[in-house]
């Protein structure tokens, strides 16, 4: 079943077989990628008005109706919402997750350059102009001037390692991520 409400209107109820109902081969490129590390993802019609467009998470999951997605990366970005949340809290995310709240904001984009970077992404799928509120340009220049920010509350959680603990526990630094989703 796609979604308790009666908004929602399954097309593909199997993760494993949702990338394949994408016609746009860069979503279908990330819908991969996050089916892969976890997160599940379901074609619908969604009939309701969703904060970002074509895009309702349900119980930790993603709904996606891609005749309303405008932007491929906004996947990325609301995948990164869960990955950066224990499990138990991203089975209970409905709707808009983005709080505002920095402190899972920052992380959420953080996890989305790493996912970006992984899937060899322009930085402008995901830091598209329509999105965060102005500051796409900003975000992308920090990011690609090695500016993170968000990196130590992954590192935090367990994902990543930023470059002095990266040396020091022998793994890549961030942007490589040593785990996708927060346990």
């Amino acid at each position: 079943m796609c979604s308790a409400t009666k908004q929602v209107e399954p097309a593909v109820t199997d993760s494993h077989n949702a990338a394949t109902a994408f016609r746009d081969p860069t979503s279908r490129r990330i819908v991969d990628f996050l089916i892969d590390i976890g997160i599940a993802v379901d074609t619908c019609s969604l009939r309701q008005e969703t904060f970002l467009p074509g895009i309702l998470i349900d119980a930790g999951q993603l709904r996606v109706d891609e005749d309303k997605l405008r932007h491929p990366g906004d996947l990325l970005h609301e995948a990164g919402h869960l990955a950066v949340v224990s499990p138990q809290r991203r089975a209970q995310l409905q709707g808009n997750v983005g709080t505002g709240d920095g402190a899972e904001e920052m992380p959420a984009i953080a996890w989305s350059w790493a996912a970006l970077i992984h899937l060899g992404l322009d930085p402008a799928v995901v830091f598209h102009a329509d999105g965060y509120h102005g500051a796409s340009e900003s975000i992308i220049e920090n990011f690609a001037q090695g500016r993170y920010f968000g990196v130590p509350v992954l590192q935090w959680l367990g994902m990543t390692c930023e470059e002095g603990q990266a040396v020091a526990r022998g793994v890549a630094p961030y942007p490589h991520m040593i785990k996708w989703l927060c346990e």
